[in-house]
């Protein structure tokens, strides 16, 4: 039995970019999948809608035959079925005909990713009360759409169904939506949502989940008030938890934290020689950008390079629309910690790109450090604010200031201008609003 430098648990996006990097480092590399397509968040990327079909089918086909070139390409041996540890340095997989392979490797990483987490009161059942893979698959707008849980996923599915005809109700049980991004901006995402038709009731807690003749009936209160909502469809998104157990890793001993995460230092390493985790599994923001990163870090330690994660320069974004970015710490974060910062804001109403595409709404905000100008934290509410958060979390890479950044070349017209003029107003001279 030949014997594999690194075999990956997952093929996910940390699994599946982590296998690539390590394929280019030369490394004799096998990944696991269950799923018949690699990437969890490729495969699951789509809508099911009769008119939507045809582009949906040919884009996932797209992404799936990419990823496995990049599998053949790269040299890396495709183990499809269940992964399971069995000692360290040995992986089993069951196929879906349950055939056993016995895999013989020098290194294991674990990226198994999350799963959405259910409500006692509210399990999920695929059809009315669903999570977000089931949300992504409604073959027609449901009438009546309950979120429960005012964060970056019911957001997003909330805002796509609203804008195909559902009415979309969003419950959550904080005084905020968009919790982990900048409240200002968070609120002016609330109030864009709000425009557009969709309802909001914050610091209300869901209590019971029912179905009734096909319909859903939750209750709730509100302070010492109850309320009930009715819908055809409800969205549980409360969260997500790690998938960590089942996949052998604690009958090797790997030790995990109170929230079933595996724990792991600053190399990816846990507690068990050979085995590494990446991703959801481990502690930190549960994105696949992040995991990415991870799993390449974690590679090019064990091809003795120096893989390193910066999770200060870690973008997260709502994809709504308009969407919410933010890199590095918020408004508040900068007060809890007791930091001296100064704030630069640019609103898109003063942008000409802005103005010409008609589409004004929003801002950008830097927080730097007062004395060094160092630039702390980044923050975009635009319909453009995934592609313009970008250039802010190169900045926070390479530590520059919000100088660094105001007196680099922007074309014009562009958005980007923003990004360039909320830098400049840190020092309170941004050319195209007045500074105050």
């Amino acid at each position: 039995m030949d014997k594999f430098d690194v075999v990956i648990i997952g093929s996910g996006p940390g699994g599946y970019i982590g296998a690539i990097r390590a394929g280019q480092l030369g490394l004799k590399t096998a990944i696991q999948k269950e799923a018949a397509k690699h990437g969890i968040v490729i495969e699951n990327a789509r809508v099911d809608m009769t008119t939507m079909m045809k582009r949906k089918d040919k884009a996932v086909k797209t992404l799936v035959s990419g990823v496995r070139q990049l599998m053949k390409t790269n040299k890396v041996t495709v183990f499809e079925g269940l992964g399971t540890i069995t000692a360290p340095g040995q992986v089993s997989v069951k196929s879906s005909g349950g055939d056993m392979q016995e895999i013989a490797t020098k290194n294991i990483i674990i990226a198994t990713g999350s799963a959405p987490i259910e409500l006692p009161f509210a399990k999920f059942d695929g059809q009315t009360i669903v999570s977000s893979t089931e949300a992504l698959t409604f073959p027609e707008p449901p009438k009546r759409f309950l979120v429960i849980g005012g964060g970056s996923i019911g957001l997003e599915l909330g805002s796509v169904w609203n804008r195909l005809g559902s009415e979309v109700t969003v419950v959550e049980f904080l005084s905020r939506i968009a919790l982990g991004f900048d409240l200002e901006l968070s609120n002016l995402l609330q109030r864009a949502l709000t425009s557009q038709g969709i309802k909001f009731h914050l610091e209300t807690k869901v209590t019971g989940v029912k179905l009734v003749d096909g319909r859903v009936l939750a209750t709730a209160t509100k302070g010492d008030e109850e309320v009930t909502f009715e819908a055809d469809k409800v969205l549980v998104s409360v969260g997500r938890k790690p998938f960590s157990e089942g996949v052998g890793a604690e009958k090797v001993g790997v030790e995990f934290d109170e929230r079933k995460r595996i724990k792991v230092d600053a190399h990816f390493r846990t507690n068990v020689e050979g085995i590494y985790a990446i991703g959801d599994v481990i502690a930190g923001p549960m994105l696949a950008h992040k995991a990415e990163e991870e799993g390449i870090a974690c590679v090019e330690n064990l091809a003795g390079k120096s893989g390193h994660v910066n999770y200060d320069a870690i973008p997260g974004i709502i994809y709504t629309n308009p969407e919410l970015a933010g890199v590095g710490i918020t408004e508040d974060e900068a007060k809890a910690k007791g930091l001296n910062v100064r704030i630069g804001r640019f609103p898109f109403r003063a942008n000409p790109r802005a103005i010409t595409n008609e589409d004004t709404e929003g801002l950008v905000k830097f927080i730097a450090d007062a004395q060094t100008d160092r630039i702390l934290g980044a923050h975009v509410l635009n319909h453009s604010a995934s592609e313009l958060i970008a250039e802010a979390t190169s900045v926070i890479e390479f530590g520059g200031s919000s100088e660094d950044l105001g007196r680099t070349c922007h074309a014009h017209p562009t958005l980007s201008e923003a990004v360039k003029e909320a830098a400049l107003a840190v020092e309170k001279r941004a050319l195209s609003i007045l500074n105050r």
